[in-house]
């Protein structure tokens, strides 16, 4: 799992429909299926194959895409904002990026422990806490 080293480090982070992230579960997951968030990696921290930095020296983690109307209904479900569950969906993705995994559970586990944590500090920041 990669561990921030104070570089320069982005990420895409695209907005989508049910059926568009669903042409993409199946492509690239094989699972023919809509889903509320996928991870597409290009950091070779988490065991990726090597990309070449750009000369601007800015890494590039990949890409995190979200269905917008599986975030609608998940926090109807959850009774919580709109926002709040776009949140959690963005961190679960860029976590994947940095390559945090949930198929074990021991690793579910620490990869939630690690969204309630930066959702958590998020949430005081934008309280205006620190």
């Amino acid at each position: 799992m990669a561990q921030s080293t104070g570089e320069n480090v982005e990420f895409g982070l695209v907005i989508t429909s049910q059926e568009k992230i669903q042409e993409l579960n199946r492509t690239y997951r094989g699972v023919d299926k809509p889903t509320d968030v996928l991870a597409f990696n290009m950091n070779p921290a988490a065991g990726k194959p090597d990309f070449p930095t750009p000369p601007d020296g800015i890494i590039r983690l990949g890409e995190v895409i979200i269905s917008y109307p599986q975030t609608v209904r998940q926090a109807m479900e959850r009774e919580h904002p709109v926002k709040r569950e776009l949140a959690i969906l963005i961190i679960h993705g860029v976590l994947h990026l940095l390559g945090y995994d949930h198929e074990k559970a021991e690793e579910k586990r620490m990869m939630r422990i690690r969204e309630a944590e930066i959702l958590g500090s998020l949430s005081r920041e934008l309280a205006g806490e620190r």
